[in-house]
């Protein structure tokens, strides 16, 4: 499983609440929540992002509310994967829970820029900068998560699996 895209780039600490603000959090519906995403820190990313784009940041991205709107309005605005140093810990379960491939690697976060084209094979872990021609060590993906990611989601896995 690979995911390959333009790179948009944050920083330390992005928060829940700017991956999707609150004053839109009266719905679940993926869509709409796309339409949002990001727009306190990144005005533009909505009309900019297009579908495989991969976000990377720096430490603890997904701090905050443990809502599930956050990973739910990146992955519907397109985005293949997020790349970071770390994530917080209720960030991470969800992104998975919602099948939003996730991948935490301090040495691809720091070197890989906004712009930049990237490549992430998740069964080796291997994140490859094609623009730079770099490549870095993240932690590949279990076999269970990967079958939870290509499945949309924890709970369409679950339901596949019975």
């Amino acid at each position: 499983m690979k995911a390959n895209g333009t790179v948009f780039k944050y920083g330390d600490n992005v928060d829940t609440d700017v991956i999707i603000p609150a004053r839109y959090l009266n719905s679940s519906d993926p869509a709409e929540l796309a339409q949002h995403c990001m727009e306190d820190i990144d005005k533009d990313f909505v009309n900019n992002v297009h579908k495989g784009d991969i976000i990377v940041a720096n430490k603890n991205f997904g701090c905050g509310s443990s809502r599930e709107h956050a990973p739910i309005a990146i992955k519907a605005a397109g985005v293949s994967c997020v790349i970071a140093e770390t994530f917080a810990r209720i960030f991470y379960r969800n992104a998975i829970n919602i099948g939003l491939p996730i991948i935490e690697c301090p040495e691809a976060a720091k070197n890989i820029e906004a712009g930049d084209e990237v490549e992430v094979d998740f069964d080796s872990g291997i994140i490859t900068n094609k623009t730079k021609g770099q490549a870095f060590k993240g932690q590949a993906f279990p076999e269970f998560m990967q079958k939870i990611i290509k499945a949309e989601g924890l709970i369409n896995y679950i339901n596949a699996n019975n």
